[in-house]
Order: C-alpha cells, then structure tokens, then sequence
C-alpha cells in the first residue's frame, strides 16, 4: 500500500532519534537514512536527534549524500569514552598463558564486566540525558506529529518512550535488531540474569509506550507481537524490509585491491561476501564446502577466489586462514565506503550470504540481501531456512543451503564454477525488484504514520475492552 503524496501545506514532521547516523558508517546507518531522504515525497518531513560524538568503529563520508539540503539534525553529546578505548577493554585479542599478557587480559575482563553490568541496556545510556534535554528543546521549538526510534543500541528506545511521553506525541519503536537476539550474540554482550531482568523491565517499559512496533521481517514482527501483548502494549506491530537504493548503484569505484589485470580476472570466479564476520554470519560452513571442493576438484577450485569486504573476527580470520593451504585465492579488504561496497557487488560472480544456524537466525534476514538482489549476480545464500529462505526463493540464479549441508555447498560452488569455466560471466537477471526499493518502503512508512496521526487515542474503556478481546483470541 501507497501513501498519497501530501502537498507542502500539509506536510507533518517526524523526528528519528538515532544514535547511528551519518557520517557514521556501516549497514546500521542506512535504514533510518534512506528514510530520511525518501520521506518527503509523502508528505512526512524528517528531523533527526543523534550523537554529536558517537563511539563507533566506522565512518563513511559517502553517505552524507543522503542527506536532503535543510534537514533539521539536532546533536547530543554523549558521555561515553570514544571508541578506541572500548576497543582496548573489549574481547578478542589471543590471550597468552601466564605472565603479564594475562594479567592484563584479565583486568580487562574485570573491566568489560563491570561496565556491561552497570550501563544498562548499553554504554550508550550514557548518551540519554543529553538526548532527552536537546530532544525536548527541538519538540518545544519545531512542532512535530510522531517520533521514531530506531535501535539497535536500544537505549534509543528509552529516549524516544520519555520523549513521547512528555509531549505526548505518537511513538514508533523501529526494531532493525530484536533486543533479545542482539544480547544473546553481540561480541563481548553476555548479560547475566540481573541485567536480563532489568533490560526485560526497560523494553516492557519501552513497548508500553509504544503505538507501533516496526519490525524488518515477518517473523520478527510476530515474535515482537508477542511480547508487546506480555507487556500490556496496545502498539500496532508490522513489518517494513531494509531494501536497496537505485542511487546507489549509478556510482562508485571498486577498491584498488579488487582491481586487477582484465585476463587475470576473467580466469578468475570471484565469489563476494560484503559484511560483517561473526558469530551470527560465520564463514566456517563455507571454508569447509571449499576444502572439499579441493579435494574433488583442484583445478576448478584454483579458479575461485573468495572476497571478503568488511570487518571479522579474530575466530572469523582463524577459520580464513584453513584455506592457506588451498589452490584457493583469498582476498580480504577492510570495511569500505558504502558505494565501493556496492561496486565491489556488481564486480562479483557470485554473492555470498551467511546465516548461523542458531535459535532465532531464522528470523534475520541481512540488510545485504536486498542490495545483493539488486547487484543481479547469483547469490548462494548459506543460512537456515526462515524468512531469509522466503525472500529468496523466487529470485533467478540464487541457491539456497543450510550451513550444515556441506555436501551441498560444496556442489553449489562447483555448480557456479562448471557454468563459469565455460560460459563466463553468468548475465544479469531482470526481475521486477521494485518492490524492495528504499523508496517504496519509505511509503510504507509514511503510511503507517498517515493512519497513525489519524486515529484518536483510545478511551480507558476502549483500550480494557480491545485488550479482553485480543487475550480471548
């Protein structure tokens, strides 16, 4: 469903509070930017409450672009130290027995502990009254009719509830991750069951507040239903998918170290994964389906060369490093500026995209999907079946595995590079994608916020009699 484009007198305001946004890079950021650029051909404009000093890894200049001339964005500083010296306390680097290095490991250790123990839900708390004070300054100062906000880090959620509360404004909680999902796998995120309770009673908290919940994926949405309705919200829940930018796939230049002798890369089948390596997208399942590839078939396999763009593990690189030993051409950059990353998609024969076969994966599907199917190269998806298998499903030249099958990995890569040896570059597909564009889903969000200036607050009596309603069924 289409939202109607409003004319300008009756345009509505909505502010995004965003910890993340630019020019701070990453596959976080891009959500609530799309948004932000698209919102205005529906009637909806955007101001945006974010971190004057963010602490975080990454920055990208490129998307910046994004960003419509006279866009209101009121900062807030945050308390927090700068990234660098999280980074010194955090977990993964090898740990050497004895002596200092373990000594020093282990306060470290200490330290990390104690600060997941007492900045609740995240270090990025610390970001809150600050958030809230300039927050109400711009609500007092430029009317709005909604709030957005948008997490991870959930904190965010906890300035949008108080700031809707205060001004009695409309709130939309915009779930990019589940809260419970991201504090069961986040790097150096293992809350004990004190701090489980306590960020279970902030998210309650949170939802209650709520009128909407925004999820990314089906199934997201109904486990978020769920929980909505144990804490007494009456909050609408529903999906809106990350998607793909046109824009973004008009420029960009690939990265040096992908650019290579013209002979050299047609001999070559370049399989691409861009994102992040961890735990939740573990390259493991397919170091193993290459070995085996070796071992079956030398000579197609010496053609492959794996391209990993983005940021890994310590235990991601240690499962890399199995394959030195292999005809296999391994390429690893660093992360890159968006619109490299985009031209290092549609340089690739085939893209990869990973999924961990854990409780609840089934319900992630990765915001790369959406720009890989619009980079239309193959695509061999490595993931549980779930919304990520349902999305895929009907779109040309993708192959879908379960990480466990490493049988059948391995004879979906030999699959692609048998049609590879002799009919070269796969071409591209030309399905309709339409759907999936950023643009699009900006409708969809300004629909929701249409029906939601729309609709009169509930009575007590109403809310008691829908809430009755809705346990019965």
């Amino acid at each position: 469903m289409k939202a109607v484009n409003h004319t300008s007198d009756h345009e509505r305001r909505v502010l995004f509070v965003s910890y993340l946004f630019p020019p701070t890079g990453g596959v976080g950021v891009q959500r609530v930017t799309k948004f932000v650029k698209h919102l205005r051909e529906f009637g909806w404009t955007p101001s945006v409450l974010t971190a004057a000093n963010p602490s975080v890894p990454l920055t990208d200049d490129s998307l910046c672009h994004d960003i419509p001339a006279g866009t209101v964005i009121r900062t807030a500083r945050t308390l927090e130290p700068g990234y660098r010296w999280k980074r010194s306390v955090g977990g993964g680097e090898a740990v050497q027995s004895g002596g200092l290095s373990a000594v020093r490991h282990g306060l470290k250790s200490i330290m990390r502990a104690a600060a997941n123990a007492v900045l609740q839900p995240d270090p990025q708390v610390l970001w809150r009254p600050n958030a809230i004070r300039e927050g109400l300054k711009l609500l007092e100062e430029v009317p709005h009719d909604a709030i957005i906000a948008t997490g991870p880090p959930f904190s965010t959620f906890l300035v949008g509830a108080a700031l809707s509360r205060e001004t009695r404004l409309p709130l939309v909680l915009d779930y990019r991750d589940e809260w419970s999902i991201s504090n069961q796998y986040w790097e150096n995120k293992r809350p004990g069951w004190l701090s489980n309770r306590l960020q279970s009673r902030m998210q309650r908290s949170a939802l209650r507040a709520a009128d909407a919940i925004l999820a990314t994926t089906p199934s997201s949405a109904g486990a978020l239903a769920g929980l909505a309705d144990d804490a007494g919200s009456f909050a609408r829940t529903s999906w809106i998918y990350n998607g793909f930018d046109p824009d973004d796939f008009n420029a960009g230049q690939l990265p040096e170290a992908l650019q290579i002798d013209s002979d050299v890369r047609r001999q070559r089948f370049r399989l691409t994964c861009v994102g992040t390596l961890w735990n939740l997208n573990p390259i493991g399942p397919v170091v193993r389906a290459i070995r085996r590839l070796v071992q079956s078939s030398p000579e197609l396999a010496a053609t492959l060369e794996l391209v990993l763009v983005g940021r890994r593990t310590p235990e991601q690189e240690a499962e890399l490093d199995l394959l030195a030993d292999t005809p296999v051409t391994v390429t690893r950059l660093p992360f890159v500026a968006h619109d490299q990353a985009v031209a290092a998609m549609r340089d690739a024969d085939a893209l990869l995209l990973l999924n961990a076969e854990l409780p609840h994966a089934d319900r992630i599907i990765n915001a790369k999907a959406f720009e890989y199917i619009a980079a239309r190269r193959p695509i061999l998806s490595v993931a549980p079946r779930g919304d990520l298998w349902d999305l895929l499903v009907d779109i040309p030249e993708t192959s879908l595995r379960r990480p466990s099958d490493t049988v059948g990995v391995a004879d979906a890569l030999l699959q692609l590079l048998r049609r590879h040896s002799t009919e070269g570059r796969t071409p591209s597909t030309d399905a309709d994608i339409s759907m999936f564009e950023r643009r699009e889903l900006a409708g969809e969000l300004a629909v929701l916020l249409d029906e939601l200036v729309a609709d009169e607050p509930p009575t007590m009596q109403e809310a008691l009699e829908a809430r009755l309603t809705h346990a019965a069924v």
